[in-house]
Formats: C-alpha cells, structure tokens, sequence
C-alpha cells in the first residue's frame, strides 16, 4: 500500500489560468477533464489529485507518468476514482486504488491510497 497526497493554493492555479489560458489547462487536463471541469476550485483539486496520485506510485510528475496518464472521475454519487492510459497502466498495475478530493480556506487537497503489485 502506498499514500500520496498533495495541497496547493487555488490562488496559484487561478494565476495560472490568467496567465496562460487554455494552455494551461491542456498542459495538466484530459480533453474529458477540460469539457467537464469549470471552476478554478475544482481545477486545484484535479491539480492536487494527480501530484498526489504520482507521488503514491514513487515517481512524480515526468518522464515515466505525465498529467495526462492520468484521468479524474466522478462516480453516480459524485465521489473521484481515477484511471491511468494504458501505457501507465501497464507500468504500474495498480489492483486498488482510492482517492479524495476537497477545497477550503483558498487551498485544495488530494490524498490517495494505491494497492500496487
């Protein structure tokens, strides 16, 4: 079992956004994720859950996991599960995996617990 978890300040995701647009949200965001996700709060937390998600499978954001290998839902009662590409997939084989997800007080916070092999 492996955790990760991840905080940031909503404030700087918003930065982001003034300052680089839909580029930014193309650098870090699925094309799924960019259609359903509107809010700069929900934004940080999808930021939040992939740092927290690469730092549970010990290699960070880069060369063996990109953003976008990552790919945030919501269940029927609106609670988020993630999947990874297939590429990733296969690297990591993840057999379980939760995540969390929440906002408050100007930050976003993820944490995830990941049942690797």
């Amino acid at each position: 079992m492996k955790i990760g978890t991840d905080i940031i300040r909503i404030s700087r995701i918003q930065d982001a956004l003034v300052q680089f647009g839909d580029r930014f949200k193309q650098r870090f965001l699925t094309p799924n994720e960019i259609e359903k996700t509107t809010k700069t709060e929900s934004l940080a937390g999808l930021w939040a859950a992939k740092e927290a998600i690469a730092k549970a499978l010990g290699c960070g954001i880069g060369k063996e996991l990109r953003f976008c290998d990552i790919e945030i839902f919501k269940d029927s009662r609106g609670s988020p599960y993630f999947r990874l590409s297939p590429e990733a997939k296969e690297r990591f084989q993840i057999k379980e995996s939760s995540l969390s997800i929440s906002h408050d007080g100007g930050f976003a916070i993820a944490v995830v617990i990941i049942d690797a092999k």
